[in-house]
């Protein structure tokens, strides 16, 4: 049998030591209760601007959604502070030789609570089975289905969901028509039974794939693979997670408050089966629609225990007595990428001229000439004004994000010159802007052509960075060749009503990774994606790059024994996308400079899924840390993370 340690990016098995102290942090409160002195609560406070979308965490796949999805209920599998994987609700596990099927031994005596914190029923390993059937059923359009047929290919999963779908669309077989009067396709039935998700006992469950997945176990984290109560699923029916009362929680946090654009109330679990590892008695999070603008002056004033402190103020903050020694910069975060992406099937109104831009974005020229005249080190000294190239990603994987061979994915032969590269070129993109000028006046376009760029406004700095960007673009290649149009988007839904819609011509995106596989990161860009909408652009030239992208992924998914030539052909797919300027990358995640009374090194990590949103483990402390204490413990977990991953490679 081969045990769960067999898995990418240098992921461990074994349990390390969960904690580093946090400076200043206190040490009364007893581990059990987390209660501070004199038995008050241990309370975290802080704002937020952008409300949740839905609090069902089998459906959602959105950062806003998992800060609270990750907190209120546990997974098979856990991590600590390194990023080693260790015992979760499944206390331990094995696959079969072929990594085809995988057996999971879930933990006793865990409770489902309600979110009065009374008990409701016992975690079995029927409770993973519920959730396949529910995130895998059509008619609950859960946007976080894709990771049953995704890296790991459960078994008939993919099947039973393209029977609902078409059962949902032909209203149970009665229509041969959609609603658009398009023939539908009969589909061959699939019952729930049929997906490989099997509880063989109460505490014994397994996973049935259709092709061999080495990392598996980064998988099982994700928020579709949570578990939920069918007795849940039953009582509550299509309100399941409609408010904080419609939801069972088996999490070290109950959402004891949920009041949408006023407070959200995390309270310590009693009955959490490790809650002896949760040292916070609730996190109060206050909607503040001006929150980037105030929470500075609200944490100086003691009314908050964490504050984003923006560039423009961070100069005033180190030269305040009072809290200078309480800012301190972020832990860069490779579990998420940004670059730029082109619209290539665009949705917006008609004064940005989206036929005008349907020629242009189909040029390569034109492309290239965008991607060469784009100064990141300017842009993102916005947000990190002192070592901006820190963040600076030249790939859409990040550095340090998976390994093989000993070797880093970034410096795989097709993407190490990239990777070591520098994609602003001012007189090469002058270049590309000339030849791409004589291509589109013969193709029939009109400059300048208009670029529509929105930014969300609830983003700390997106703005400033999108003026920084107009300002620098235009500079390099003329505002008679491009008229870079910034827009604000809305604060609330901005995923839905701009990059998913295709309202933009030009946009700054992300994506997070979901498991340790650098073909997580292919996700934004296959078929029917709502990124770039490049397999749409109805153009020959882009049409070729795209399908000499996707069988080049194809090939890539299809080695699953030899991560060296799989990671070789996931670099070579990568590369076409970055030559072609399909996307430009752009940079890590960062949390910019914070005054926080936590210690992020405290927490769970991993660079991928849902881990980095957790509370767990980490104490209040009595003051932020300063820029010296943070690069201390930083350079400690640091050291400490390469030391943990030598050991498990022996």
């Amino acid at each position: 049998m081969k045990k769960t340690g067999r898995i990418l990016a240098g992921l461990l098995t074994g349990v390390m030591a969960l904690s580093l102290a946090a400076c200043g942090s206190s040490s009364s409160g007893s581990a059990d209760s987390g209660s501070g002195a004199n038995g008050e609560k241990t309370t975290f406070r802080t704002l937020y601007t952008g409300e949740v979308q839905t609090l069902n965490y089998l459906t959602t796949s959105t950062t806003n959604d998992y800060a609270i999805s990750a907190n209120i209920i546990d997974c098979l599998v856990d991590y600590d502070q390194y990023g080693n994987i260790t015992p979760g609700l499944a206390e331990s596990w094995e696959s079969n030789d072929d990594m085809t099927q995988w057996t999971f031994h879930i933990r006793k005596g865990v409770k489902w609570v309600n979110d009065k914190g009374e008990e409701m029923a016992d975690v079995t390993a029927n409770d993973w089975v519920a959730a396949a059937r529910y995130v895998n059923d059509a008619a609950h359009e859960s946007d976080n289905q894709y990771m049953y047929d995704t890296g790991a290919i459960v078994h008939n999963a993919q099947a039973y969901y393209d029977y609902t779908a078409y059962m949902l669309a032909s209203d149970n077989g009665t229509k041969d028509t959609d609603e658009d009067g398009e023939k539908l396709e009969p589909v061959d039935p699939v019952n729930p039974e049929d997906i490989g998700v099997e509880a063989t006992d109460d505490y014994t469950l397994v996973y049935t794939l259709d092709a061999p997945c080495s990392f598996f176990t980064s998988i099982v984290s994700y928020t579709s693979y949570m578990p939920v109560c069918q007795a849940c699923l039953d009582e509550y029916g299509d309100s399941f997670g409609l408010d904080n009362e419609s939801l069972w929680y088996n999490g070290a946090f109950v959402l004891q408050t949920y009041e949408p654009q006023e407070k959200h109330v995390l309270a310590k679990n009693q009955s959490y089966w490790d809650k002896d590892h949760v040292y916070l008695d609730e996190v109060v999070s206050t909607y503040n629609a001006d929150a980037t603008s105030v929470e500075a002056n609200m944490y100086k004033n003691g009314e908050i225990d964490y504050a984003s402190i923006s560039a423009d103020l961070l100069d005033s903050w180190l030269n305040d007595d009072a809290v200078k020694d309480q800012v301190h910069g972020s832990r860069p975060d490779n579990s998420f990428s940004y670059f730029f992406c082109f619209n290539f099937d665009p949705q917006f109104d008609a004064e940005y001229e989206p036929e005008n831009w349907k020629i242009a974005v189909n040029n390569e020229n034109f492309r290239k000439a965008l991607m060469a005249s784009l100064d990141r080190v300017k842009a993102l000294t916005v947000s990190e004004p002192y070592n901006p190239e820190k963040l600076l990603n030249n790939t859409v994987t990040p550095a340090n994000f998976a390994a093989a061979a000993g070797k880093d994915y970034t410096q795989y032969d097709a993407l190490k010159d990239i990777t070591d590269g520098d994609s602003f070129d001012a007189s090469k993109a002058q270049e590309y802007r000339d030849k791409a000028k004589e291509e589109l006046t013969a193709a029939g376009c009109t400059f300048p052509i208009k670029v529509l760029m929105p930014y969300n406004p609830s983003v700390t700095n997106w703005d400033k960075e999108c003026q920084v960007i107009e300002q620098q673009m235009e500079g390099v290649l003329g505002s008679d060749f491009i008229d870079i149009i910034v827009q604000a988007g809305p604060e609330t839904g901005f995923l839905s009503s701009v990059r998913r819609s295709g309202d933009y011509a030009f946009l700054k995106c992300n994506w997070g990774a979901d498991y340790a596989d650098p073909q997580t990161w292919t996700e934004p860009f296959t078929e029917d994606n709502n990124y770039n909408f490049w397999d749409k652009s109805g153009n020959d030239d882009t049409q070729k790059i795209y399908d000499e992208w996707s069988a080049k992924v194809a090939e890539a998914e299809a080695i699953c024994d030899d991560d060296e030539a799989r990671y070789t052909a996931f670099a070579e797919a990568e590369k076409i996308l970055i030559d072609h300027a399909i996307i430009i990358p752009f940079k890590i995640d960062d949390g910019g400079y914070v005054a926080s009374k936590l210690n992020p090194m405290e927490g769970e990590y991993a660079p991928y899924g849902v881990a980095l949103q957790r509370y767990k483990f980490q104490h209040l402390g009595e003051k932020s840390m300063s820029m010296d204490e943070f690069d201390t413990e930083l350079e400690k977990w640091q050291a400490a993370r390469t030391e943990a991953l030598e050991k498990a490679a022996e």
